[in-house]
């Protein structure tokens, strides 16, 4: 019998991010807090840019973005929001959606299962990702509930289960 496998993967849905943002910045645009300060939230390339009149005022736009985020079922941790800046007038800031999952992040996953998982069951590292194998369906069972019971800081799907 084949070996069963699933892979491990952090990605997010870009237009459920762009659902995210759009609402957002559709409460920030129609909420009485927000009148008269500049505050707007966009894309900027590859990043999100919120700005506004204030530091506290910028904060409050992250918190409404991040409020959207999570009801759209995209986990903060795959957000990386920097520290707002002055620019002029306006506070400035920038956030990124972090992709995939780096090679010294999948080392640290793959020898957390190796060392707590149950016996015969390899993970190997392909790129951004991680694959994940066993004979048995129930040892890949046991490792996807060991690491959802862990505290990464990074998001992780489950994903091509067979």
């Amino acid at each position: 019998m084949a070996d069963s496998s699933f892979d491990i993967v952090s990605k997010v849905e870009r237009q459920e991010v762009d659902n995210a943002l759009n609402q957002a910045a559709k409460e920030i645009s129609q909420r009485y807090d927000f009148k008269g300060v500049g505050a707007s939230i966009s894309w900027s390339g590859e990043k999100i840019l919120m700005e506004a009149n204030s530091e506290d005022r910028v904060k409050a736009v992250l918190d409404v973005f991040q409020s959207k985020l999570i009801k759209r079922g995209i986990s903060l941790k795959a957000l990386d929001a920097g520290e707002p800046q002055l620019s002029g007038k306006e506070y400035k800031l920038f956030a990124s959606i972090q992709e995939g999952i780096s090679q010294e992040n999948a080392k640290k996953v793959a020898k957390l299962i190796r060392d707590e998982g149950p016996k015969g069951v390899k993970a190997q590292v392909q790129g951004d990702e991680l694959r994940v194998s066993s004979k048995s369906r129930d040892d890949l069972q046991a490792v996807i509930a060991l690491l959802k019971n862990q505290d990464f800081d990074f998001a992780l799907q489950f994903v091509n289960y067979r």
